[in-house]
């Protein structure tokens, strides 16, 4: 449990995006045609680019997955984010006990696009801990549920990915963190979520992010560090 080096998530690890971002998405997929639940779109797209889903969209709606589509529906997700985003509860503490823990070896890698991430980061106030060291799966030739995005993030503090805990909360980037090799611990807010994120290759669970420092504290006290 001596870690070296913590790896971050974005979306329902270090900010509360995705309930906002799935609202904006399921409306735009009705305007199109295709008619889904919150609950559904959120089952069918979390931790995962919408982009990676171009065939089934343009199946469900009949229409072509255009970029000028794309571009409108990140302008209006943006302005969703940025009249309603909050931080994730609990999650300035747990950033900073990692960057403690690692003495400043930590990043967020994301499967957004970096200016999404950018700008939620800026928004809750935790762009100081990770300037610099921010990974965008758009950047990758895969995007997760592959590694690349991890992989990259532990390249970039040098350090193997077998020494690094990523912390996640869907099951794409929970299969990511696994395939690069890492450790993989996932929030769970949602007993009814622990099967599925155990199966994906969490270790360990935790209900929120202000019981990551404990939960360390005593991962590494049980291994002697």
């Amino acid at each position: 449990m001596n870690f070296q080096a913590v790896l971050f998530d974005c979306d329902g690890v270090l900010v509360d995006s995705e309930p906002i971002t799935n609202a904006v998405l399921r409306d735009m997929l009705e305007e199109r045609g295709w008619v889904m639940s919150p609950e559904e779109c959120f089952r069918y797209f979390v931790g995962k680019a919408v982009k990676d889903h171009k065939a089934e969209i343009e199946a469900r709606t009949g229409l072509p997955l255009t970029e000028e589509w794309l571009h409108a529906f990140r302008m209006r997700r943006n302005d969703a984010l940025q009249a309603g985003l909050q931080v994730m509860p609990g999650a300035h503490d747990a950033v900073s006990a990692a960057y403690e823990l690692t003495q400043g070896a930590i990043a967020c890698a994301s499967g957004a696009d970096r200016y999404k991430v950018e700008m939620q980061l800026t928004h809750v106030d935790l762009m100081p801990h990770f300037e610099g060291r921010i990974f965008s799966g758009h950047e990758m030739a895969r995007t997760k549920p592959a590694p690349d995005v991890y992989l990259a993030a532990a390249a970039h503090l040098e350090c193997d990915p077998k020494h690094c805990l990523v912390i996640e909360d869907s099951t794409a980037g929970i299969e990511a963190g696994v395939a690069a090799g890492a450790t993989v611990w996932a929030l769970c807010a949602d007993e009814a979520l622990a099967p599925v994120l155990l199966e994906a290759g969490a270790t360990q669970l935790f209900p929120h992010m202000g019981a990551l420092p404990d939960l360390w504290r005593a991962s590494r006290k049980a291994a002697g560090v």
